[in-house]
């Protein structure tokens, strides 16, 4: 249980926090100032420490350099002593567990930074071994130019040991690389400690220069993850160090660790300015989540695929507006896009659907047309269509368009020659549908509530919490009312999502549909429920999700503030805003 560290914002596994000292400091930051060291029981006995709350005291410890085999460690193992002031344990991913600390030490850390592989399986298997609502400490490693990528890792402290030791050693750090102070002709940084003639700059200043050099990246990272862009700036960061960018993938390969920790939606727009964005959690979450809980509704219509537009949500630019015009909503819309894949006209305005940006230049990547024909066919070999009208541009689309039908047994029709909106191919496009039914607004309307109810419950939420709806409202803001007209949710327009009533939060918890339920203890919740209040919480909650309160005396619903695993661990922090709550 921690007393002294608290998380206050998230953007996927980087955290900003608070250790709560007798002077607060903001996480991730700098800890050589706030740090204590009580010494290695490796050549002597340590005595017990006399700490106090203006500083984070490390326990008498015995660290061990990595490769070190578990069974030694587990011999050799302290136990750490119960304290009434912050303190930091030494562990390694072998021996990592709750020992009541607010701050962990990983030992051997130079040891696995510069191999991607290692420091991944090192940061991952302690972060999980430890309580998430306290603070991971990597020291001897940080220097500007990869303190990014060990922030998004799930690094909260770092010292300044290294820039120290490289300024000695007349070595001048940026975000970018490292330069011989033999080699620099001007200084290309305004701190205060290059305030001077470069011939007058000597290696104490040089020392100096790289501390404020890496105190300006911590700070540029914390603004960066307050505002939940920090996966767009470490795409381009990581790409100064063979290493750092080895790091970053690696941990792009870790799904399940940094999507849990990944939120539901953020206000932030997402930038797909790369190939690493593909494998953004986001990215890949909206792939599986189509392409395992979309179920097509509107049956016996075939599907109209269409490239993106520009403008989001799609339906809204001049494009899709066209489309529809030539088609009448004879068809099921679906758009192609890089970097999601294929998104349902019910899902266009769900994260990240309508919240990104990218890079448009008329050409498609290998990458980019291997992941979106992969969904694609995944997302065909789900759904039941008689055939598929391609309305898509011949360069990219028709390519992956023709992969998909040579592997697909649905037929494909394509009705651009050379662009989609030219008179030509939008009059090929309504004769392609001809004497086809037309898909009624109620229709519509009532697939978007219960397929938006899939991506973010599971596989056939939809039918059982909306099975006899009527839908108010006009489109994008709609409503669900059961047979009496009393509301269950509302669509969110702003994200995609869904808002439930306490009506609604009952019928689910009524359905067969997987809950995502928070349990509290003897509380009537008002506004916010605290971590400290909560007894368990469902392993599929996610920042953002719906989820239901309940306890010995309330039924609530509300949004979660933290993943389901770390309500459950955590002592401090929001871990619910509460929208609408009732005392039973």
């Amino acid at each position: 249980m921690t007393e002294y560290f608290e998380v206050h914002a998230r953007d996927a596994a980087a955290r900003v926090g608070e250790l709560r000292l007798s002077e607060s400091v903001t996480t991730p930051t700098l800890a050589d100032d706030v740090v204590e060291d009580a010494g290695s029981e490796w050549f002597q006995r340590q005595d017990h420490p006399e700490g106090d709350e203006s500083t984070v005291t490390v326990l008498p410890y015995r660290g061990f350099p990595s490769g070190t085999a578990e069974e030694v460690q587990a011999s050799f193992a302290p136990d750490y002593p119960d304290v009434d002031y912050p303190s930091a344990a030494v562990v390694s991913p072998q021996t990592a567990a709750d020992f009541g600390s607010d701050v962990y030490v990983l030992s051997g850390a130079p040891g696995i930074v510069g191999h991607g592989a290692a420091f991944r399986d090192a940061v991952v298997d302690t972060r999980e071994a430890i309580p998430d609502d306290t603070a991971l400490y990597l020291s001897g490693v940080a220097t500007p130019r990869n303190v990014a990528v060990l922030v998004y890792a799930g690094v909260d402290l770092v010292d300044a040991d290294r820039a120290v030791i490289r300024g000695t050693q007349g070595r001048y750090l940026t975000t970018e690389g490292e330069y011989d102070l033999a080699d620099l002709d001007e200084l290309p940084c305004s701190c205060p400690a290059c305030q001077q003639r470069i011939a007058e700059f000597d290696r104490d200043d040089c020392v100096d220069h790289n501390v404020n050099a890496l105190s300006a990246e911590l700070a540029r990272v914390r603004r960066r993850i307050r505002d939940g862009r920090l996966r767009d700036y470490v795409e381009g960061q990581a790409r100064h160090e063979a290493w750092v960018a080895a790091a970053f993938r690696e941990f792009d390969q870790q799904y399940a660790y940094v999507e849990e920790r990944t939120p539901a939606f953020r206000d932030s727009l997402l930038l797909s300015a790369t190939e690493d964005t593909l494998r953004r959690p986001e990215i890949q979450r909206f792939a599986e989540r189509v392409t395992t809980r979309y179920r097509k509704r509107l049956d016996g219509h075939p599907l109209l695929l269409v490239p993106c537009s520009a403008k989001k949500p799609y339906s809204e630019s001049q494009s899709h507006r066209q489309f529809q015009d030539a088609a009448s909503y004879r068809a099921h819309v679906v758009s192609m896009t890089s970097p999601i894949g294929v998104v349902p006209q019910e899902l266009e305005l769900t994260y990240p659907a309508q919240h990104y940006d990218s890079v448009v230049t008329g050409r498609w990547s290998e990458a980019e047309k291997a992941f979106v024909a992969a969904v694609l066919e995944q997302y065909l070999e789900r759904t039941d269509y008689p055939r598929v009208v391609a309305h898509v541009p011949p360069e990219g689309y028709r390519d992956i368009c023709e992969r998909v039908a040579e592997r697909v047994d649905v037929p494909f029709e394509f009705t651009v020659e050379d662009h989609p909106t030219t008179d030509e191919s939008l009059g090929e496009l309504n004769a392609a549908l001809a004497g086809e039914d037309k898909i009624w607004v109620q229709e519509r309307e009532e697939a978007t509530l219960r397929s938006i109810a899939d991506y973010f419950i599971g596989d056939g939420a939809g039918d059982e919490l909306f099975a006899d709806i009527e839908v108010q409202g006009r489109y994008p803001k709609l409503q669900a009312l059961d047979a009496d007209g009393e509301q269950l949710a509302a669509l969110v327009p702003q994200y995609g999502s869904l808002s439930f009533t306490l009506a609604g939060a009952r019928r689910w918890v009524d359905s067969d549909a997987l809950t995502k339920r928070v349990e509290i203890d003897a509380f009537v919740p008002e506004g916010s429920v605290l971590a400290p209040g909560i007894v368990d919480a469902s392993d599929d909650i996610r920042v953002g999700d719906e989820v239901v309160v309940e306890g010995p005396r309330a039924f609530a619903i509300g949004r979660a503030e933290m993943a389901g695993p770390a309500m459950r661990e955590s002592t401090r922090g929001i871990a619910v805003h509460v929208r609408h709550s009732q005392e039973k």
